[in-house]
This record gives C-alpha cells, structure tokens and sequence, in this order.
C-alpha cells in the first residue's frame, strides 16, 4: 500500500515488563499480514525481539518498528522496552508516536512499570487505549484491573469491550458500541464469528454500557443534553462521539484479549485505527528558529518544507550506524542533501529505509508522518533535528533518564583499552543513556547506566558487536587529601655528594589550608638572592608532581597554599631537579606537620517515592550517613532532598529498588568535598594502602 500522510497512524505499545507488549505486536502483524505466522517471545521466534541480549532474557531492550496494513490505514508500530533499566528508550520512542496502547496483565495489575509509562504518555499528552492483555491466563481478573486503574491514576477510564469468560474460559468478547458478541478462532489467526450476547452477561453488560454512555456524552455538550433530557441517543452519533473523544484523550477506551492467542486484537486494531489521531491531526509542531529564541510551527503535512526529528539511533556492526527519524513535515528523497540545523552542518542522505524488525525496507521517499531509518550519517546523532538549509527549525528531543549506577569497566584482554573505549563510544550513539568517563586519578573507565542490568547487556553487545570482552568493576571513590592546620618554616636540604658534580638545594616553605573547592596555590615570596630565580619553576615543578599522590593514602592533595620564602643554592651543585627534589620532599614533609586529613566527595540526592516508604527510606539514608534537608511533592510522590557520601551509595539503585518494591526513583549530583570521620579514615587508608599492593 502506497503511504499517504492521512492514512498514517504511529502507534507506542508501553507496559510494565512482561505485560506482552511484543506477543500484541506479533498478533497485529499476523493479522495485518505483515507476517505469516505469529511470532512468539518465549521461542525466541518473535519479530521484534532479535537481539540475541532480548531472545536470552525474553524483554525488549530496544525499542523495534513494523507495519501493518488495517482498513485503508498503514499504521507503524512502536514496541518499546517494560523493563526499568530500559524505560529511558521507551520514553524517547514515544516521540515519533500519536497515540499510545498501555498494555496491562490481567493477572498482575496495575504495576510500578504502569505507573512509569502511564506518566510518559500523559506528559506527552497523546491518547491512550488500555488493553488488558493475558484474558486466558489462571487469576485474570478484568473488573479488577479497571477498578485499580480508576485508583491508580484517578481517572474515569471507559471499557467498550468485556469478556467472554475468563481464564481457560475465555473465548472473545462483546463490544458494547455495536451490541455484539465476537467469538475467536481457537487457532490463533485472529479471525471471529459474530454471535449472541451470551445471557448470563445481561445485568453486567447494562451496567457498563450505561457508564461507556455516560463517559461518552460528557465529550460533546449537545449529546449530553440530550441524555440528561432522556432523548434517545442514536447509535450512530454515540459511536462518532465515542471516536472524537479517543481522539481529543477525553476518553481512555479499555479492550481486553489475548495476545498470544489471538483474541480481542483486531477489535482493538480496529478502535486504533478509527480512534487514534494521525500525524496531521491535532496542532502544529512548535520549533525554534536556528540562533534564536523565536517559535515557528510546522503542520505535518507533505506540501511543509521537510523538517524531521532523529530520536533513536542504531549501532549495527555491519550496516553502520542507523538513525531513525520521525518525518514531522514536508517529505525528502533518498540520496538528497539535508541539513543537520542542530550541528549547523549538511549531511548527504543515500538510502530511506523502512524498519521492519531487524529487517529494513529501502524506500525513494519519505513523508509527514513517517518513521524512517536513515544509514551512516556522519554528524547526527540522537536528539537532532534535520530540515532543509533555506527553512531551518529546531525541534526540541526529550531528555534521556539519568544514569544512576556507575561501574569501572576494564577490557579482559591486555592491550584492548583502546578499543574498549572507541568501540563504547559507538554504543553510546545507539544509547543516549549510558554515560562514559575517565577517571582523571585511576584512570579508570566510568560506565554509568539506568540499572544493573541495563550495564550488563551492555557489556554483552560490546562483546557481540564489537568482540571486546570486559569486566564490570566497583567504582573507586575519588578521596582527596588536605591539611587542617598551618605548618610554618618547614626546611628542607637535598643534598648529594658521591664523585663528580653534587646535586644541592634548600627550600623554606609555609603551609596554609585554604577553603573546600579552592584547590592548590603555589605563593612565590622570595627576598634577597639566596635562591636564583631561575630556579623557581622547578620548585613549582616539583609542588605539582607532589600533590598528585599525597602521603596519607596517595589521593590527591587539595586546598592548600604553599608559601615559597626562602632558601639556598650552590654556585655548581644546584640545579633544577635538585630544587624539584627539595620542593617534593619539603612539601610532604610540611604536610605531615599540618595535621594531614581525607576528603571525601558529597553527593546530593533527590529521592523520589510514593509516601508510605518514606519513614523506611529516610531511616535508611541516615544509615549511610546522610543529611535529609527537605522535602518536596512531585504529583503523587514525595521528593527527599538528602546529602550522602558517595561511597555509601555506590549501590543505591539496587537498595532503593528493594526499599520501595521498584517504586523509588533518584536523581543525583556531585555537591562538595568534606572530611572523612576520624573513625572511618584509618579504615579508607588501610583499605587502599592494600589494594595499591594487591596491584
């Protein structure tokens, strides 16, 4: 089918992890006959899970595309990761959607994931559908999921289809609009016969027909006149309502089913397809003009100059890399010049591709509305928006989650740091949420990431894409050494003597602390001629090459002031390493006299959790050592602004996660350097004194 901006339709599937996003997706191809038989999970057959990182742990890590053809519509599918250390992906891919299917199990209920991507959609402000999925499962209760869905977001949501059945009994559904039974295939395909309301359903179908009516008018002031003056309503009028209002996010429809058998998905492909909003339906897309702070709009239709988001990108080994963009408006040819407005710089397009699953369709263009892969761009990355050179915009692209777990990362095999690093680099195009340091003292790697499992898998595709096999490590808190007190007048002699030209040099030095975060200054104050010039810079030399390892556990040494007064030289013996040698010696012998000390850095934290964890998650943080210095509420969550030092929550994420059954999220930052307790410092100095001679 030829792709028309009109016919389109972007549809997000987002749940909690295992839901069965991806088994709803396969069904929706099957019966879309994008496929010929239906894909499943757990066999590792499914269409859009084929990372073998997904196949061995049966989640989506990265969100996959597909199409199907449904009535005269193309509607392109977006299958996003559940699980929390992937939901950043999912939060991104819901840029390229228009309306979005939130999938919940009907034996497990309104979940932590739920409640994650329930906030992603709404902030977004798309439409949503609620299916509620595994209808044939032991325990599926789907009156319960709707009442904890009322609860859980406080809203009226509007069932239209019940079910038949239950459990092993479950066998289609009745669509309340139409006044009809649909009874599934036991076979899989989808297909139903049209039959009669089965009997026993007759006081239960009264009761919710009566609320999806009341739900409906409430979106059109006239019907709701009419209903509240006891007219009769027309069917018709209450259906073209019903769509307006699933269009407009006034109503959130709910549909039950069977993913993986096939049950109840083509009812709900049909309310996607009549419901959900196209990419031209709805407001102009807001941008900023290049350099400026002044908004332009653009419609998404096919006669606006091209302008397009790239919001996800792919590392692929062998085809390079892959952007995916999202055609906000105009339309763009294969092998054409675009221009990258966010790097300020062009880029030469060669083929369009359609993203099938791991398999890619080449296309000559590409239209409003449209999710397209683009290979093997030089500039662009996730984030960036592409337009023509004479008609720039600037979209802005949601921000990834932060990273909230760090590990040190080392290649097993010697001599691959280097490939280590260029070949992370390159998943870090792919993934906008990992982030990538070195540590200037250990010289360490630095992966951060949204989760244990979320750095796991990363190490995993290193290996598979890049061959590079790692370890994940503890990271080393960064301590820092300091003085508390002044040392005056510390002398120091280098002297040597042993055949030919002697080494001599003799430096006076003052110590002074200085403020936290003011770090290190070296204070010329020579008088008179005992120490020449010239020599000055090697003192200084030295001082630098001195506080790079300090002498209580060979951290760095910070926030100090050396004072250089005074001092002697020989007219031969002294030289510029003879006065590097005095200034080192000098320096570590004044620090040991100023009451040497550790620092330690201080994190600041933002814990955000629902109000009955607080009490455990506050006791806990005073466990670690932090300072709980306020509070704040973020919609139903309350936010604990807190201190900690770092060493204490390396592994926060893993705790909170236990503390708050996965409903605690943090954010944190580096705040300032303090001291480490005099009981804790004797204990930090053994520890590293044995691990420098471990290595």
């Amino acid at each position: 089918m030829e792709r028309k901006t009109e016919q389109l339709k972007n549809v997000a599937l987002l749940a909690h992890v295992s839901s069965g996003k991806t088994s709803l997706a396969e069904a929706m191809l099957l019966n879309g006959k994008s496929t010929n038989r239906l894909g499943r999970v757990d066999d590792g057959s499914s269409n859009m899970d084929y990372e073998p990182e997904e196949i061995k742990r049966k989640i989506t890590i990265s969100t996959s595309f597909h199409h199907f053809d449904w009535k005269k519509y193309y509607v392109n599918i977006i299958d996003t990761p559940g699980d929390d250390n992937f939901l950043s992906d999912s939060k991104g891919a819901l840029q390229a959607a228009d309306g979005a299917v939130i999938v919940i199990d009907a034996t497990a209920g309104v979940k932590i994931g739920t409640e994650k991507v329930w906030q992603f959609v709404t902030e977004r402000n798309i439409p949503k559908i609620i299916f509620v999925n595994k209808m044939d499962k032991e325990r599926a209760d789907f009156y319960k999921v709707v009442e904890e869905v009322n609860k859980a977001f406080d809203i009226k949501i509007t069932p239209v289809f019940l079910p038949v059945g239950a459990e092993d009994k479950f066998s289609g559904v009745v669509d309340m609009i139409k006044m009809k039974a649909f009874i599934s295939a036991k076979d899989g395909s989808g297909k139903s016969e049209q039959a009669d309301i089965p009997a026993d359903m007759a006081d239960t179908l009264e009761e919710w027909r009566e609320q999806m009516i009341e739900n409906t008018v409430e979106a059109n002031d006239e019907l709701m006149e009419k209903y509240l003056e006891g007219q009769e309503l027309d069917p018709k009028e209450i259906e073209k309502t019903f769509y307006e209002g699933v269009k407009s996010g006034q109503i959130i429809p709910v549909l039950c089913g069977s993913a993986t058998g096939n049950i109840g998905v083509t009812q709900l492909m049909d309310i996607i397809v009549q419901g959900f909003p196209g990419p031209s339906d709805g407001a102009a897309k807001e941008g900023k003009k290049t350099k400026s702070d002044e908004i332009i709009k653009r419609r998404s239709t096919e006669d606006e100059p091209f302008s397009a988001l790239v919001f996800k990108t792919l590392a692929d080994p062998f085809a390079g890399k892959l952007s995916i963009i999202k055609v906000i408006s105009g339309t763009v040819d294969a092998d054409s010049t675009v221009y990258n407005s966010t790097k300020e710089t062009k880029e030469k397009l060669g083929s369009l591709y359609i993203m099938e699953g791991k398999k890619q369709q080449a296309v000559d263009k590409a239209i409003a509305g449209d999710i397209i892969a683009l290979a093997k761009l030089r500039e662009t990355m996730t984030g960036d928006t592409l337009c023509i050179e004479n008609n720039p915009i600037i979209y802005k692209a949601t921000e990834p989650l932060r990273p909230v777990i760090s590990y040190a990362v080392e290649a097993r095999n010697a001599g691959a740091e280097d490939k280590l690093y260029s070949s992370l680099v390159r998943l870090l195009e792919e993934d906008p949420t990992l982030r990538l340091e070195r540590d200037q003292t250990t010289a360490d790697i630095i992966v951060s990431g949204t989760g244990q499992i979320h750095l796991e898998t990363t190490c995993e595709k290193l290996n598979r894409k890049f061959g590079v096999e790692v370890n994940l490590k503890p990271v080393k808190v960064p301590y820092r050494e300091t003085i508390k007190k002044a040392a005056k007048g510390i002398v120091y002699r280098h002297k040597k003597q042993s055949g030919g030209r002697g080494q001599f040099a003799e430096v006076h030095f003052d110590l002074f602390p200085k403020e936290r975060g003011e770090g290190f200054e070296f204070d010329e104050a020579l008088v008179g001629m005992n120490v020449p010039r010239n020599f000055v810079p090697a003192v200084e030399k030295g001082l630098h090459e001195a506080i790079v390892k300090g002498s209580l556990a060979g951290f760095p040494v910070v926030d100090l002031r050396v004072r250089f007064y005074d001092g002697k030289s020989h007219e031969v013996d002294s030289s510029e390493m003879a006065f590097k040698i005095a200034a080192l010696m000098c320096f570590r012998k004044g620090v040991e006299e100023a009451t040497p000390i550790l620092l330690e850095p201080i994190m600041k934290l933002e814990v955000i959790v629902p109000e009955e964890y607080m009490g455990d998650v506050m006791g806990d943080l005073n466990s670690r050592r932090g300072r709980v210095l306020g509070m704040d509420s973020e919609g139903k969550y309350q936010v604990i602004k807190a201190q900690a030092p770092m060493s204490e929550i390396l592994k926060y994420a893993l705790d909170l996660n236990a503390i708050t059954a996965g409903r605690g999220s943090f954010r944190v930052e580096h705040s300032h350097y303090d001291e480490v307790p005099a009981s804790l410092m004797d204990k930090v100095i053994a520890e590293h004194k044995k691990e420098a001679e471990e290595e």
